[in-house]
């Protein structure tokens, strides 16, 4: 095991002469067995432990044991307690998520603080084929066949090499104490579930079912190299890349749209396979305004195009302007003045800038996202309009229309600001003072909140 150990830290580049590697150590049998192999080997480690909070008295237990082994062995130690149902609960993701973001966060400050050279994780082989089922069944594409990496960003996985069956031969022999969590036989997880019942009834029909699953994750892992440059090809082809969002071509989509796993690689970073493929089809094939929902992000057809955005919270707040000033606290403004019209004066025509009356306004003001059943009275129109009819004509993507702010006075949509201002609100030779508002680029997300 020990040889292994090391041929497979040398064969991946996992470890170099010199270096200081920092343990991450709960405390199971995994972890404990890596620390033991690495001090047979005579590297100079650390140990990291993370006390999550989930279990309790047990949770405390385990990190005396880490605490006590590495004290009796003189290893630099590093411990620190989790709130992790709070975090979770705090960013909206599960538990499992928050433990994940919470060590690694932490590994990465222990090792930059402390001159580590990278950390290790104890995932062997059974964690790396149960990764590569997981993902089968969640419909991940070829991408999540890969399996596990020897080594990423600064993370290392020495025991990718050896089965469970192994690991627990290895810690019988050496005496190696360890703590079992309880929660590893609990057959309601997926992990488990595929653990303890998937994995032994497809070791019947085939005994060596670790070792052909780990070679055919290496060989799937090869091949979605080879996919990987051409999608980067076709993405390039297809795709562009703006300043609010992603528009694919529809007309250089189409020859590719029968190539199901095409398409799916072509959108799988933008969580296609939380959604069927085929509604994606169908909203290629669909009518301007279809739109398709993944998670994290938005896909709409427009015209010609498909558009994908992130999703954002939709903010139905109406933020009051009771002076010109508080216009300075909108993002999506760039600057706001308010001029004295005299002899000469000529109403600014500067990209996405409105000029406006202001003594033709009623403050407060409010600012505020567009409705059903909005209208105006287009400047240079002599007759009412809906808003959503104005956006059609004007070529108004759906984010657009979404981002769009409009200014209302007493009721009455002064403008869509950056665009249009409703007649009533216009300079005429009776004017006195003019309010002109410049905002950003129509369409940033980044400059569209409150």
């Amino acid at each position: 095991m020990i040889q292994r150990f090391r041929k497979f830290l040398t064969g991946n580049n996992l470890v170099k002469e010199g270096d200081k590697i920092l343990l991450a150590v709960s405390g199971g049998i995994d972890s404990m067995v890596m620390t033991h192999l690495f001090m047979e080997s005579m590297h100079e480690i650390g140990i990291a432990h993370c006390n999550f909070s989930l279990r309790s008295a047990e949770s405390d237990k385990d990190e005396e044991l880490v605490s006590e082994f590495a004290s009796e062995h003189n290893i630099p130690f590093f411990s620190r307690r989790f709130e992790t149902k709070t975090y979770a609960r705090e960013k909206g993701i599960s538990v499992q998520m928050a433990a994940r973001e919470l060590r690694y966060t932490w590994f990465e400050e222990i090792r930059n603080e402390n001159g580590y050279d990278s950390v290790a994780v104890a995932h062997n082989l059974n964690d790396n084929i149960e990764t590569l089922m997981i993902n089968l069944i969640r419909g991940t594409g070829i991408a999540g066949l890969r399996g596990m990496k020897p080594s990423a960003n600064n993370i290392i996985r020495p025991l990718l090499f050896a089965t469970r069956g192994e690991i627990i031969q290895y810690c019988s022999c050496r005496g190696i104490t360890f703590r079992e969590d309880k929660s590893n036989a609990d057959t309601k997880y997926l992990r488990n579930k595929i653990r303890h019942q998937i994995i032994p009834l497809l070791r019947e029909i085939n005994p060596s079912i670790e070792s052909t699953l780990s070679e055919t994750a290496e060989i799937l892992t090869d091949s979605y190299e080879i996919i990987s440059d051409y999608i980067k090809v076709v993405l390039a082809k297809v795709s562009e890349q703006k300043r609010e969002y992603i528009t694919f071509n529809i007309s250089l989509l189409h020859p590719y749209i029968h190539n199901r796993a095409l398409l799916f690689e072509l959108f799988r970073p933008y969580g296609i396979a939380e959604v069927s493929l085929n509604d994606l089809i169908n909203i290629i094939n669909g009518k301007t305004g279809g739109q398709l929902f993944t998670g994290s992000y938005r896909i709409i057809k427009n015209r010609k195009e498909l558009l994908v955005s992130l999703q954002k919270d939709v903010d139905e707040a109406k933020k009051l302007i009771n002076n010109p000033g508080d216009f300075a606290s909108v993002p999506a403004i760039e600057s706001v003045r308010t001029v004295t019209i005299t002899s000469g004066f000529t109403v600014s025509a500067g990209q996405h800038e409105v000029c406006i009356d202001s003594d033709k306004l009623a403050y407060p003001l409010i600012l505020r996202k567009w409705g059903i059943g909005d209208y105006f009275y287009p400047l240079g129109l002599n007759h009412r309009k809906k808003l959503s009819d104005y956006f059609v004509d004007n070529k108004y993507s759906r984010i657009d229309k979404d981002n769009a702010l409009i200014l209302e006075s007493g009721g009455k949509i002064v403008c869509i600001l950056g665009d249009r201002i409703d007649s009533r609100f216009r300079i005429t030779d009776t004017s006195v003072n003019a309010l002109i508002i410049k905002t950003c680029q129509r369409g940033d997300p980044e400059n569209t909140n409150f």
